[in-house]
């Protein structure tokens, strides 16, 4: 087992909490994205031990940050909404450095890797002006709401899994995020479980799609991939704080989401 995973899991279920941030993009960070990919879809080989002795890790890490930090990330976005989003800004930017090195871009990218970086950027910024509302907590849960939050489960995963696109955000969009966060912060396990099973079935399908072009495409991918983080950028961004306070805090949140970034990119990517 590489135990050193729960802290990885933690802070990837902590962003998965975070509409606008995507625990894909935090994998990348991590420098533990190829190996996210090539272990998911390794548990179905006579390797399935050893990819388990990865994922387990991880996956505790992901389900004790949701369900500890849950009730806190609601918190802060009630009161300090545009210095949290100013956090995980300076999370990303810091994210890119990291990302350009990983794919060697100076080396290996040509203009048709720019161009995909580009469409990527474009498709995840357009996310900024989709207006998602404020929907409520469902509170008639039918088989009807059953089948919705399954499907909102695989579609959010199959998100989640990818950089840049941020899982909340697309579960905001369908206007369940609210349902399933309160569902998580009061154990409703039958919420839990029927959107935990079209979450782990999304995951499994998109690891497979994203590992195939790892594999045959990887500096395409890797164009992609960073074309989602900076179009994100665009969706995380709150707008200019409102008063002074909240400048000041703002500022000193995106910094230490800038110190975060570089701190965790030089310990994971050196290791």
């Amino acid at each position: 087992m590489e135990w050193k995973n729960i802290y990885r899991g933690m802070l990837m279920g902590a962003s998965d909490v975070i509409p606008g941030v995507s625990g894909g993009t935090i994998a990348v960070l991590l420098g533990i994205y190829d190996r996210l990919i090539a272990s998911i879809n390794g548990i179905i080989s006579k390797d399935w031990k050893k990819q388990l002795g990865f994922l387990i890790p991880l996956g505790i890490g992901i389900g004790t940050a949701i369900l500890l930090l849950s009730r806190l990330i609601e918190w802060l976005f009630e009161h300090y909404a545009g210095p949290t989003q100013f956090f995980f800004l300076g999370l990303i930017i810091g994210i890119l450095p990291y990302l350009f090195h990983e794919a060697d871009a100076k080396r290996t990218f040509e203009m048709k890797h720019y161009i995909v970086l580009l469409v990527g950027a474009v498709i995840v910024a357009s996310m900024a002006f989709i207006q998602s509302g404020e929907p409520g907590i469902i509170e008639d849960i039918s088989t009807s709401t059953y089948i919705l939050l399954f499907f909102s489960g695989v579609i959010a995963s199959s998100a989640m899994i990818l950089p840049g696109i941020s899982g909340s955000f697309m579960l905001l969009i369908i206007g369940v995020y609210p349902t399933i966060i309160s569902a998580i912060s009061n154990l409703r396990l039958d919420i839990i479980a029927v959107t935990g099973v079209g979450i782990v079935i999304g995951i499994l399908v998109m690891s497979k799609i994203i590992n195939f072009f790892l594999q045959n495409y990887r500096y395409a991918t890797f164009a992609l991939i960073i074309g989602l983080v900076i179009g994100s950028i665009f969706v995380v961004y709150p707008g200019f704080p409102s008063s002074t306070s909240f400048v000041w805090l703002s500022v000193m949140t995106f910094a230490g989401g800038l110190l975060v970034a570089y701190i965790l990119g030089r310990v994971e990517y050196k290791s």
